[in-house]
């Protein structure tokens, strides 16, 4: 082979490998631009994931955040532990607890005073021939014992009828708005009770004792005794002394109705008012149903000298409304806010690592349900825990220690005190029992027809049954 044959062989080879090299080029130039082109098509589509997994996240929070709005409580981990259900039954058992012992302690005052006032001063269980205007059968004279509880019928039937009749002129009063008529109304009832009557019993208690005490001194004590009275029940003042003044109102009503009433009407009026609290009660159409209803429609307090309230005093709140509304709206509001985000925080938290641990989810139950009781330390006029101990708490009307307080202090103006220690017993016990029926049914009850009933068959079975059996038994010197 010559030297031209040579260099065109090589010249060939050079041309075909740079083909090679230039083809090889293009396609991984070709293969490098798909993958770049790939490469940002993925980019953007994990853009477009995360913007859609921003945006759900978003949606998520807006959602979590009007749920809370709603209703903080309702908020609830999905996975509930059978320690979180063992932990709210121990919280009722001891907000109910301490509900019975809320109640049992002021009931219970107050038919001590009226007991111990019945035992101490004959005052209140002499009969003088005075009587209330509503009872105009006296039971006087020589009369069969029918005539005497067919008077004693008719006058229950007039004093429920006045009762029937006060209570819609309340109800129409608060329906219309009156709210000036109903304040001087009930007023003007406290201002009988704390000056007349606590005069009245200061004079007899004074008596008594054998006191000495000259005019100027003792108008001097019922009027800052009176005053202060009116100030606690209609104004403000400190809750252990508005429930004490609402508990001696109480007693000296019900001292009242047991030196004024004749002995046959008390009892026919006992069992006539335990009635009549049922039906106003439970019936649809009742007086003291249609009230509570209203009250609750109108997000407004019933009138503190017609309720006891065993944890906060009503108007406490309204004043400071009054006062200084602006700023305490702009601090709730604040810490509203503050606080929902803090329990979207923990609830988000602890729902992403439910699966797994439990104590988080424990957690966020506990923020979301005992929010308001950890922060009691801190705010102490927060309106928002003011709403929640009023939640907790319970509240008995006025007209129940009156009542109870009347049945006690007739048993004991017998001078039996197995009698008044029965009744005494009967009438707590159905208090509790109506507290019962109140965690079960959770609204509005009567607390007079379980206690009232307790207590006349208690009293009754005690003077007729056991008193003449322990009598007897004494009597024959046996001793059981």
């Amino acid at each position: 082979m010559s030297d031209e044959d040579a260099d065109e062989t090589t010249r060939l080879m050079s041309v075909e490998s740079a083909t090679q090299v230039n083809s090889s080029q293009v396609r991984d130039e070709g293969r490098s631009s798909r993958g770049r082109r790939s490469r940002r098509s993925q980019n953007e589509q994990n853009v477009y994931t995360d913007d859609r997994e921003e945006e759900f996240d978003a949606d998520e929070d807006t959602r979590t955040n009007q749920e809370l709005g709603r209703d903080r409580r309702q908020l609830r981990v999905r996975d509930v532990s059978p320690r979180d259900s063992e932990m709210d039954e121990e919280e009722m058992l001891k907000y109910g607890a301490k509900s019975v012992m809320m109640l049992i302690v002021p009931v219970s005052t107050c038919m001590l005073v009226v007991v111990a006032t019945i035992a101490s001063v004959t005052y209140y269980t002499r009969s003088d021939g005075t009587y209330l205007v509503y009872t105009p059968f006296h039971e006087e004279g020589d009369i069969t014992k029918a005539q005497k509880a067919g008077e004693a019928i008719a006058n229950a039937f007039i004093v429920i009828g006045v009762v029937l009749v006060l209570t819609i002129i309340l109800v129409l009063l608060y329906k219309f708005r009156c709210y000036c008529v109903i304040s001087g109304w009930l007023v003007l009832s406290s201002l009988m009770l704390l000056f007349f009557f606590g005069y009245i019993y200061f004079q007899e208690v004074l008596k008594v004792y054998n006191v000495p005490m000259d005019y100027f001194t003792l108008s001097l004590i019922i009027w800052n005794f009176g005053v202060v009275g009116m100030i606690c029940i209609h104004w403000k003042g400190p809750l252990r002394l508005q429930q004490a003044y609402l508990i001696l109102v109480s007693a000296l009503m019900a001292l009242v109705f047991i030196k004024f009433l004749p002995d046959w009407t008390t009892w026919a009026i006992l069992a006539a008012i335990s009635l009549y609290d049922l039906c106003a009660v439970l019936c649809p159409k009742g007086p003291l149903k249609i009230l509570v209803q209203t009250a609750q429609e109108r997000d407004e307090p019933l009138f503190p000298s017609l309720i006891y309230s065993s944890t906060m005093m009503w108007t406490i709140g309204m004043a400071d409304r009054d006062n200084s509304q602006d700023s305490k709206e702009a601090g709730v509001s604040k810490s509203q806010t503050n606080s929902q985000t803090d329990d979207v925080e923990e609830v988000r938290n602890a729902t992403e690592s439910v699966e797994s641990t439990g104590e988080n989810a424990e957690h966020a139950v506990r923020a979301l349900g005992n929010h308001g009781e950890e922060e009691e330390p801190e705010s102490g006029n927060d309106p928002q825990q003011v709403a929640e101990e009023e939640e907790k708490g319970v509240k008995l009307g006025l007209g129940d220690f009156i009542f109870y307080s009347v049945l006690v202090g007739k048993a004991s103006s017998y001078k039996d005190w197995n009698t008044t220690i029965a009744c005494f017993v009967a009438i707590l016990i159905g208090l509790c029992l109506t507290l019962l029926l109140l965690a079960i049914y959770k609204k509005a009850l009567p607390a007079l027809p379980i206690s009232i009933t307790f207590g006349l068959i208690f009293n009754f079975a005690t003077a007729e049954l056991v008193k003449p059996f322990m009598d007897s038994l004494s009597s024959q010197q046996a001793f059981i």
